[in-house]
């Protein structure tokens, strides 16, 4: 349990708390200062876990250009209506989109005036609909792809987290009790745990082609999503 001392807060326990470690996490870094009538070892933990891809989520520019804004709306809500068609051909989930926005291109050498309209479409597909959006979506005019991150399963997080957050304080542990050892120590109580999370879903960027036969697009070669999760913890050491 905390208790106050000092007018600041203190976390004391014995042996490896993992069920009191949500209560050691304080406020954003915030500064604690606290007393031990031993010696001060710090040490880091971390873990990290790759994680099965559960979704896909995928973003995509719609853009269309005519002499005038309205023609280039019109046109980009013709596109937009082919783009939501194919979308949901493939069954894609949590379908965004955003208000259009124009602007008028100016003239260039050769090139008249062009009034240029475009939005953001974004979504959630099953890993196996990878190819489709590439070659199907991809193709269609005025469509951009954007980064393709694979996501997991968001109803284990929180216990993915807990455990991570386990390892990462065991690892911690085991780096001060050597320290504490080589000092003649045996006893270690946790004094403060700074904690810092980080999910790394790396983001695959892909863009339709139209020259080369299609390559395979696998879902299982996409970087898998990543969890981790590291620890600072102050122990106290007798």
């Amino acid at each position: 349990m905390g208790f106050m001392s000092g007018g600041r807060w203190s976390l004391w326990a014995l042996g490896i708390p993992l069920l009191l470690l949500p209560l050691a996490v304080t406020s954003a870094q915030a500064e604690v200062r606290l007393n031990c009538e031993g010696t001060l070892v710090e040490a880091r933990g971390g873990a990290e876990r790759e994680r099965p891809i559960e979704r896909l989520r995928f973003s995509l520019a719609l853009e269309a250009e005519r002499r005038d804004s309205d023609a280039a709306l019109a046109l980009l809500q013709e596109r937009l209506a082919t783009v939501r068609s194919a979308l949901q051909a493939l069954n894609a989930r949590e379908l965004r989109v955003s208000s259009p926005s124009t602007w008028q291109r100016p003239a260039e050498a050769g090139r008249p005036p062009l009034a240029q309209a475009s939005l953001q479409v974004s979504g959630l597909l099953a890993p196996s609909r990878l190819q489709s959006l590439i070659r199907q979506i991809g193709a269609l005019p005025g469509v951009r792809l954007a980064p393709v991150s694979p996501e997991a399963d968001p109803a284990r997080s929180s216990v993915d987290r807990r455990s991570l957050l386990a390892a990462a304080y065991r690892q911690a542990y085991a780096r001060a009790e050597d320290v504490a050892v080589a000092l003649g120590l045996s006893r270690l109580q946790p004094l403060e745990v700074q904690v810092e999370d980080g999910q790394g879903p790396v983001p695959l960027r892909t863009m339709a082609t139209k020259a080369d036969p299609p390559p395979p697009f696998d879902p299982a070669e996409l970087p898998p999503p990543k969890d981790a999760a590291s620890m600072f913890v102050r122990f106290c050491a007798r």
